[in-house]
């Protein structure tokens, strides 16, 4: 099949890059627009109570909305507020209602914290459901311009914070983030290339390409969201930066060092890149497969978070792979060896001394390699039992410069850390009767009396009298490990046990859709992860036609896995002292590392079966692969993992603990798991590695001494 298309795309190169042309126009041109949404509500189905209380508040109270946005107010030398301020404070809210800022339904002054240190402006707005609706974001915009205006002059300052400002700073800081982490993803590419193969061509041929690529896959992404009704994270696009171009760099990388190995061996650079295609297309399809396969094991998830996001970066590997086998083959057969201008290099093979050592070693002492590289691995997966989860998305998406988390925590000089987004607990009569004011006295007597519980505020009554919203600002932060165990634990319990017969009572606000969150994803945990490693096995299985070889495959990069998690955990929450990591980062750590771990696992376990295949020993066969194979790796790992550390440039938390953790897990993935692991295991297990096929039908016994220097054709 792979020869087949092979002399296709090369003898017909015009016609391929027509029609990806044809294709690009078409999509790029028809294919909507890519919306995303940091609302963690929109990720969660509608039978958790969290939601029901959403819905329940929506229906009952319709105008009674948690304030859009919150206007912070403090004087500037950090004093008390007197008396004059806050009639200041009360003169800005007059003058911002008078403003008429589009889409702001009110905006009402509140009395001074306690300690009269802040005083805060509520606005509201309308409840806003589709996520590109984009009228919030930009009232905000105007108040926040409008705010400044009135505040000069006087002695206080002041900002905005609340979800829409939130919202407005997330995307401001994504936008930011994609230019930074593209502009870095693109340079580390090239410097490695130039670096790699010494010929600006090939250091521009993924630029390009791939450039085109991700708006094909960009808009395929779209039209699958929009058919499907599915919604994308904020950190999306950046993610499928890195993605699309770090793989499909992995993919040429692949490619052209198969084209360069059969330039070498005499072949013209039509035959050449034939069997190019032809030797390297099934170890990248299955290497492909087996993340696309990872990647929509996401859509079993209980969370629409993850049932988006896996289609979206499947749909972008897809696309990537498609291009690594038609258009990048059609635009090297047009240029021929010219691709490696100016460089003379490609024409002779390196000695390769350093690879061709560790090789040797690693073929004389597979037991010395397994436990080293296992060990290291053993050890920094114990550090994985401290994983702690951090529920935060929005605030995760957002610079800590920004102004909605400057003035979150300016907040929090007046008035209780659950403040900003408050709990809200629902009493609903079964049958539409009127709630009885004793029935609303000692219901709200009982939440009040819950440890973590800050206060308990007067119930509002809806029109028909038969739900009540008691508003329970917590003694914690929202998104805190101990306002989640509030909520999870006692809130809810002493609600639903308080509930007078007759009545239902549901639990709703940020923090109870963090809990509720965490349900899911402990779901997910036990549904999603098992289903894609039995995937990938069964590609594995399929490719090296053998059921042992999976398993241990699967092992070491699971054992990859954990010890990336544990790596994490003691650079973030150890060292950095942060709350958690967060709540998707191991779902997210898990596809990419086992999934792209497996791709070097791949190319490295094919090597070793081509080398036995040719007579070697299990021993030799190692060593060989490594001699050969190792370089590929090395530097496909590098390009990836740079390009995924480049998310770290973002300036956010959610990116940041992604892009460290996705890199290092890919490092561990190349370094360790492919380069050591993975051959020194197999020379161990020796022939029994590929029962019940006879994939090294020419073993040779084994020799006590390894030579890796024999002359045989070098292959990835």
């Amino acid at each position: 099949m792979f020869a087949r298309l092979a002399r296709f795309v090369v003898h017909h190169p015009w016609r391929v890059i027509l029609a990806w042309v044809i294709a690009a126009v078409a999509i790029i041109g028809f294919a909507p627009q890519l919306t995303s949404t940091s609302d963690e509500s929109s990720f969660l189905p509608s039978h958790y109570e969290s939601i029901q209380a959403q819905a329940l508040q929506q229906k009952a109270f319709p105008s009674a909305a948690t304030p859009a946005a919150l206007i912070v107010v403090e004087r500037q030398d950090g004093e008390a507020l007197t008396d004059a301020d806050s009639a200041t404070v009360a003169d800005i809210a007059t003058a911002l209602t008078a403003a008429d800022i589009p889409f702001v339904d009110a905006v009402m002054a509140t009395p001074p914290s306690q300690n009269k240190l802040v005083q805060i402006i509520a606005v509201q707005m309308p409840t806003v459901t589709d996520p590109a609706d984009t009228r919030p974001q930009d009232a905000v915009t105007d108040l926040r311009t409008e705010l400044q205006d009135q505040l000069s002059g006087t002695d206080l300052r002041g900002g905005i914070t609340g979800s829409a400002a939130q919202q407005l700073d997330a995307s401001e800081s994504g936008t930011k983030a994609e230019l930074i982490i593209g502009i870095a993803t693109i340079g580390l590419i090239l410097v490695l290339l130039l670096a790699i193969f010494r010929s600006p061509i090939i250091a521009f041929l993924p630029v390009i390409t791939i450039g085109v690529v991700s708006q094909v896959a960009t808009g395929l992404i779209a039209w699958a969201n929009d058919i499907f009704g599915l919604q994308t994270d904020s950190s999306a696009s950046a993610m499928l930066i890195v993605v699309l171009f770090g793989v499909g760099t992995d993919y040429i990388l692949f490619l052209m060092f198969r084209y360069r190995e059969r330039l070498r061996a005499g072949e013209d650079s039509r035959t050449a890149m034939v069997n190019a295609v032809t030797r390297v297309g099934e170890a990248i399809t299955s290497a492909a497969l087996a993340v696309i396969i990872a990647f929509l094991a996401l859509t079993l998830s209980t969370l629409g978070l993850f049932r988006s996001l896996g289609p979206a970066l499947a749909i972008a590997v897809a696309v990537t792979l498609v291009a690594g086998l038609t258009l990048i083959p059609a635009v090297v057969s047009l240029l021929g060896t010219k691709v490696f201008w100016p460089s003379k290099a490609w024409r002779t093979e390196p000695a390769a001394k350093r690879m061709t050592a560790i090789g040797n070693s690693l073929g004389r002492h597979p037991v010395r390699y397994v436990i080293a590289s296992g060990g290291v691995l053993v050890l920094l997966s114990i550090a994985a039992l401290g994983f702690s989860a951090n529920f935060d998305l929005t605030g995760g998406s957002t610079a800590a410069t920004s102004e909605s988390t400057e003035y979150s925590q300016v907040l929090l000089k007046g008035l209780p850390a659950g403040a900003t987004e408050p709990t809200y607990v629902f009493l609903r009569s079964d049958d539409g009767s009127a709630l009885t004011a004793d029935q609303l006295r000692d219901f709200g007597g009982s939440l009040g009396n819950v440890a973590g519980v800050g206060t308990v505020g007067e119930p509002a009554v809806s029109a028909d009298g038969a739900v009540a919203d008691f508003t329970v600002t917590l003694a914690d932060s929202p998104e805190s490990k101990a306002a989640l165990a509030t909520v999870d634990g006692p809130l809810r319990d002493a609600a639903h046990a308080a509930a007078p017969d007759g009545t239902t009572a549901l639990v709703g606000g940020i923090t109870a859709i963090f809990v509720d969150i965490q349900a899911a994803v402990n779901h997910d945990y036990l549904v999603v992860f098992p289903v894609a490693a039995l995937l990938i096995m069964l590609i594995l299985g399929l490719q090296l036609r053998s059921v042992v070889a999976p398993w241990y495959l699967m092992f070491s990069v699971g054992l990859g896995f954990t010890a990336t998690l544990g790596t994490t955990v003691l650079i973030f929450q150890q060292f950095a002292g942060e709350p958690g990591l967060l709540f998707i980062l191991p779902v997210i750590m898990y596809l990419f590392v086992v999934a792209l771990g497996t791709d070097y696992n791949i190319l490295m376990v094919a090597r070793l079966r081509e080398e036995a295949r040719e007579g070697k020993s299990p021993r030799e066969a190692a060593a060989l692969a490594v001699r050969h194979a190792g370089p590929t790796i090395a530097a496909a790992g590098l390009i990836l993992a740079g390009t995924f550390a480049s998310l770290m440039l973002a300036g956010n938390a959610t990116l940041t603990q992604m892009g460290f953790a996705i890199s290092f897990g890919i490092a561990i993935s190349a370094f360790v798991m492919a380069m050591f692991l993975t051959p020194a295991l197999t020379a161990l297990i020796g022939h029994a590695a590929w029962w019940p096929g006879h994939a090294d039908v020419g073993e040779h016994p084994e020799p006590d001494a390894v030579d890796a220097t024999p002359a045989v054709e070098s292959r990835v």
